[in-house]
């Protein structure tokens, strides 16, 4: 058994049936051993960042998630002062998400852009969150190409999204949806178009747990499942898909390359 999987994506303080420490300690079980948290709002923003300084294991990102933009003025302070920090990895989850709209189109864009400008200088990776936006996000990763990197977290977009991000160095991330049996296209968009070095396995958790815990609390334990549909697809081994995405997001995600 591969250990040394990193869940590039999951929301520790999400979880409603477990603690975030029985969570960690279930995942380790299956050979995970690093988490990345992820900030999403002013709430949020000082429970990842206790989590990652409380558990050597786990680092997090600070970020305003699209739905949240409109109130990204309570978050900004915050974020700003603590970017910098040693658990901090990414500015994320942050992009643009038109299927709710629960913050307007203009607002979610300006805000979307004012974090990558913060990440461009900062020098820090970003976590992407894109859904009924592809032409705008491809427009505004365009405008960063070279100035910022990152993935597109939970990855199920189109086959042109998939490679106009590449295009522009942007990685891909996947979670349970590639198990999912509505996800053919997406699964040949992994085994077509994404290069092997440029690809993360993450659970989005407590959300899209993978087949066949679909409709349960999804946790970093369960991640082993998307991974094996990975592998299967670029005609890999589980262990040889743990290695690339570990090699990966160190690469990436530059403050997480020594092992806690």
């Amino acid at each position: 058994m591969f250990k040394g999987w990193i869940d590039t994506h999951t929301h520790l303080n999400f979880l409603k049936n477990q603690t975030p420490a029985e969570a960690i300690a279930k995942a380790k079980e299956q050979g995970v051993e690093r988490f990345i948290n992820i900030g999403t709002n002013s709430e949020d923003h000082p429970v990842v960042l206790d989590l990652a300084n409380t558990h050597p294991e786990v680092f997090c990102t600070l970020g305003v998630h699209p739905h949240e933009a409109k109130d990204f003025i309570l978050a900004k302070d915050f974020m700003w002062a603590h970017l910098k920090e040693e658990k901090v990895v990414a500015v994320g989850e942050i992009g643009l998400d038109f299927y709710y709209e629960s913050s307007p189109k203009e607002v979610q864009k300006s805000v979307f852009i004012e974090q990558m400008e913060k990440a461009s200088e900062l020098k820090l990776p970003v976590q992407i969150h894109t859904r009924d936006a592809e032409p705008e996000t491809i427009e505004i990763l365009k405008s960063f190409s070279g100035k910022v990197k990152g993935i597109l977290h939970c990855f199920s977009g189109s086959r042109k999204l998939a490679e106009e991000a590449l295009s522009l160095g942007f990685n891909l991330s996947f979670s349970g949806i590639v198990t999912f049996k509505s996800a053919k296209d997406l699964r040949q968009t992994f085994k077509e178009v994404v290069p092997v070095d440029r690809f993360h396995v993450e659970t989005d958790a407590p959300y899209l747990a993978p087949v066949p815990f679909r409709g349960k609390e999804n946790h970093s334990a369960l991640m082993i499942h998307t991974a094996a549909v990975l592998a299967d697809l670029k005609e890999l081994s589980v262990e040889k898909i743990g290695e690339l995405s570990q090699k990966n997001t160190e690469s990436l995600f530059s403050k997480i390359k020594s092992k806690s």
